[in-house]
């Protein structure tokens, strides 16, 4: 699978839940749609995809937990939000034309296949996009770090973020109008700063393989594949 026009040849794109969100219920389908449009370019581009999407636009487990209900019972809940995301991905991105597979942390095998390196690895390189779902399989984790997890695991070459705003910035840029814009920053920064881009465990991961993280506006269209080509879209979190 020819993938000339890539800067990234393997990528995987994080997208949260909040994203896919509707005002009167769980999804957006037309942003969905959208984001499976941005997907199926870089795809055609040749860029191997693998995709996690979050669950907060279903279900948060901090939250539950935050109310005084078992953390280990809602980060399960969360887990599986994600897998009805994932199932919406898969079958939005399927009836574009796009190949994908959907596989799971978790065991449910009447809607998704199990995590399996191998499977993985020969997904991607016959051009599917590869959905990975259910987190990490375990509670206390967020989906930042089962993005990063999976980034590690099948050796891509970015972990690309998708956000509301264009990049990282010292502060909200949405409350505060001199939040000051970060083009590139180390990993060590962001964590050092505090800044609430990503999980720590995330970025500490991500640090240790050597895996840029790209933080972008997802709602500026194009930026997907212009990251994937080598555009300096939103900031880069590397060394």
């Amino acid at each position: 699978m020819k993938s000339d026009g890539c800067r990234y040849k393997r990528v995987v794109l994080k997208i949260s839940g909040e994203a896919i969100g509707g005002v009167d219920g769980a999804f957006d389908l037309d942003a969905v749609r959208r984001i499976s449009n941005e997907i199926k370019k870089i795809s055609g581009l040749g860029c191997e995809t693998g995709v996690v999407i979050g669950g907060g636009n279903i279900v948060r487990g901090s939250r539950l937990s935050g109310q005084g209900l078992d953390r280990s019972r809602s980060d399960y809940m969360g887990m599986l939000a994600t897998v009805i995301n994932g199932v919406l991905f898969e079958n939005t991105l399927k009836a574009i034309g796009v190949d994908a597979v959907l596989q799971s942390a978790l065991h449910l095998d009447v809607l998704t296949e199990p995590i399996d390196l191998k499977r993985t690895e020969k997904y991607l390189k016959a051009g599917s996009v590869v959905i990975f779902s259910g987190g990490t399989g375990n509670p206390y984790f967020t989906t930042d770090t089962a993005a990063a997890l999976r980034a590690c695991e099948i050796g891509a070459d970015a972990l690309l973020k998708a956000t509301k705003v264009d990049g990282v910035y010292d502060r909200d840029p949405a409350t505060d109008e001199k939040a000051v814009f970060f083009p590139s920053i180390t990993y060590q920064e962001v964590i050092g700063r505090n800044l609430k881009v990503m999980d720590a465990a995330a970025v500490t991961m991500c640090r240790d393989s050597g895996i840029p993280i790209i933080i972008f506006n997802l709602y500026r269209d194009g930026n997907i594949e212009k990251i994937v080509k080598g555009y300096d879209i939103g900031t880069s979190i590397k060394e």
